[in-house]
């Protein structure tokens, strides 16, 4: 098995880094200055080592309109793109007027006019003028949202690839529920099958939950694990090769009384649902739909994009003005979550990966569900 670290596929990044040079000519930058894990790989199509978590902002990377080049923070060349030369590359430093000095090296830093940063530290916000000190410091987040909002054929490719090993690994954890399996035993066999998958990185690690019975969004948490008559809620959600993939179904265990029926209302949810991922809607209808087949919106987004990172849009009850704003482009992929509860039946979670064409939505996913 190969251990080195490998830059992302040619056509894949520089398919990327041409709508990002396009957003920064649309939103007049003459540099961009990126500290977000998924925006710098976006642009650069290196992955990121050691740098797991939350931390605090960073100039990462530096793209420059006029030329193309890309400067890259990084101590050593493994899975550094051939595209990006080795005098390209600045080294990491404790003291960060240090990585201010390699910014000002940078060819068009002293006549940069406007330059985007995808996010500052107060540090960095008075440190950075001396690095362009002729440029106006702007929202550079903008410009990459638009430029990650719309996927290129080749990252609609790898969302694929990611979805298909969260859906291997569902399919492993469906197989191990049975009554008294733990939540925690199905979230590790659920996580061993995504390592077995050559993914190491989870999206997320609420694997599996007992829906309750007594309330809409809570989990039931059975201290004696899975019980005959539950309703049991899955979530498969991997990070390949930087792209998220993320699957959702719920299984009822032996038999639950009203499972048809509350199956029944989240099919006919769902087919509102898909019908609102048209090219040209507005991101609202994915609302509206909840509302035209008579079930409350859930308080998790109903839909959001998939890609690198957060991607646009955010489709949630709570905002309801930024879904009004959006509007469903081709090209777009989005996770959508259908969710429905009953009072003493619990509730019926599932999410699928949408993407949307010029001739309508295309289900990424095709994990079996249960119809009675």
């Amino acid at each position: 098995m190969a251990t080195e670290v490998l830059a992302d596929d040619r056509a894949l990044r520089l398919g990327r880094r041409e709508r990002a040079l396009a957003q920064m000519a649309e939103h007049d930058l003459d540099v961009l200055v990126l500290g977000r894990q998924a925006n710098v790989r976006y642009v650069t199509g290196a992955p990121q080592l050691w740098v797991a978590g939350t931390r605090p902002f960073g100039p990462t990377c530096v793209l420059v309109r006029a030329t193309g080049a890309i400067h890259l923070l990084s101590t050593w060349d493994e899975g550094v793109p051939d595209d990006i030369p080795h005098e390209n590359l600045y080294g990491i430093s404790w003291n960060p007027v240090n990585t201010i000095a390699a910014l000002r090296r940078i060819e068009g830093a002293d006549t940069a006019r406007r330059v985007g940063t995808d996010a500052l530290s107060p540090v960095f916000g008075q440190l950075l003028p001396t690095a362009f000190p002729n440029a106006e410091l702007v929202d550079g987040e903008l410009a990459m949202r638009a430029a990650r909002r719309i996927k290129t054929d080749d990252e609609i490719a790898a969302l694929r690839e990611s979805v298909a090993v969260a859906e291997a690994a569902l399919a492993v954890a469906v197989a191990e529920l049975r009554p008294g399996v733990t939540e925690q035993t199905l979230a590790g066999v659920l996580l061993e099958a995504l390592a077995a998958g050559g993914v190491s990185t989870p999206s997320n690690q609420d694997v599996a939950w007992v829906t309750s019975r007594e309330h809409p969004w809570r989990r039931a948490g059975n201290p004696g694990g899975v019980q005959p008559g539950d309703l049991v809620a899955l979530s498969a959600g991997v990070v390949a090769g930087g792209y998220i993939g993320e699957v959702g179904r719920t299984w009822p265990v032996g038999t639950v009384a009203g499972a048809p029926a509350i199956f029944a209302r989240w099919d006919r949810l769902w087919g509102k649902l898909v019908a609102a991922c048209s090219p040209g809607n507005g991101a609202g209808e994915l609302l509206a739909a909840y509302q035209a087949a008579g079930e409350p919106a859930p308080p998790m987004p109903v839909a959001r994009g998939l890609g690198m990172g957060f991607d646009p849009p955010v489709v949630s009850a709570r905002l309801p003005g930024t879904a009004d704003g959006e509007r469903l482009e081709p090209g777009m992929v989005l996770a959508v979550t259908g969710y429905v509860w009953e009072p003493g039946v619990g509730a019926v979670f599932g999410r699928e990966a949408v993407l949307i064409t010029r001739d309508g939505p295309e289900v990424l996913t095709a994990s079996p569900a249960w119809h009675g």
